[in-house]
Order: C-alpha cells, then sequence, then structure tokens
C-alpha cells in the first residue's frame, strides 16, 4: 500500500490510497478523498478482506496512517505482518511504487479532475481496466484478475480431497 496526491482544478488536494497484491498483480483498491486516516484505510481493508479474506502480511511505508495506533491495532488483531520498509527506501516496497508510476502516468496525468466524483469514477474505470483487460506479463499475459481467479480456482482444488469410485 502507498498513497498518491493530486489536485481537483480548483487546487483542493486529492489523496490516493494504493492497496495492490504482490503475488497476482491486481490492483485490490484505489481509494480516493481528501484526506485518508489510519482508521479509513482499515475500514478500508476490512471491506476488501470480505471477499479476498486477510493476508498475512501488509508491506507499508512509515507514513502516519500505517504507524497510527488505529492501523496497528488493527493488524494485530487479525495477525498480520507488519512490514515497514526503511525510511527513504522505497525499493522495498518496488512493486507498488512501480504500479503507483503506472497509476500516475496513465490516469492522473491524462485528467483534469474538476470534483472527488468525477475523480472517483474515473479512477474506477481505470482501475477495472487493469484488471479485467490489461494482460500483464507477469500474470502469463493474463490480466491480473483472472490470474487471481484461476489461482484462486487451483488453491480450492488443492484443499479437496481425493475420491476415488469403483465400479
Amino acid at each position: 500500500m502507498d498513497f498518491v496526491s493530486d489536485s481537483l482544478v480548483n487546487g483542493r488536494r486529492l489523496k490516493c490510497l494504493t492497496v495492490a497484491d504482490d503475488f497476482g498483480h491486481e490492483c485490490v483498491d484505489i481509494a480516493t478523498d481528501y484526506g485518508i486516516s489510519g482508521q479509513y484505510v482499515t475500514r478500508l481493508l476490512d471491506q476488501a478482506a470480505v471477499f479476498r479474506g486477510y493476508p498475512s502480511a501488509i508491506r507499508t511505508d512509515n507514513g502516519p496512517e500505517f504507524t497510527s495506533r488505529a492501523f496497528m491495532a488493527w493488524a494485530q488483531s487479525h495477525g498480520i505482518r507488519h512490514i515497514l520498509i526503511e525510511p527513504g527506501r522505497p525499493m522495498q516496497n518496488g512493486y507498488i511504487e512501480s504500479f503507483n508510476g503506472k497509476f500516475r502516468d496513465e490516469c492522473l496525468n491524462e485528467h483534469w479532475f474538476e470534483t472527488l466524483p468525477q475523480a472517483r469514477a474515473v479512477i474506477a474505470a481505470w482501475r477495472q481496466d487493469y484488471n479485467e483487460v490489461r494482460p500483464h506479463s507477469s500474470c502469463h499475459r493474463m490480466p491480473p484478475a483472472k490470474f487471481a481467479a484461476l489461482h484462486r480456482q487451483h488453491a480450492a482444488d488443492a484443499k479437496q480431497p481425493a475420491t476415488n469410485e469403483f465400479l
């Protein structure tokens, strides 16, 4: 997870929380608002966990949202290992840094947002294209959502006991 900043045409600052899965390269969420606190982050992660379950680990920088009491208590209560990168070493969280660069170049730098709802709609459409349409070489030339779905299916199949039927 990491943050990317932008602004509306009137100069009001926007903050985008980008959440990406290092394994499947799927963009889990991009929350966009005027401000995002540690408690806001935990609510978003709880929403994502409804479908995905809770991760075993989360890697972040040392920003105040990720070192807040709310976030630290949340991670501990769910048994999530919180991996803090070393200050000034963004490449220790290289995938999200690369993802944020694509997000800035392809979405934020291409649009002038007039309102928060407009920004959210454009960003949601970009995220959907990123996850569901665009093939990624690291996902065997599949879109990340398809790769993730196949991985979940294989994991579920592996948990099923083998049955032998004799006729």
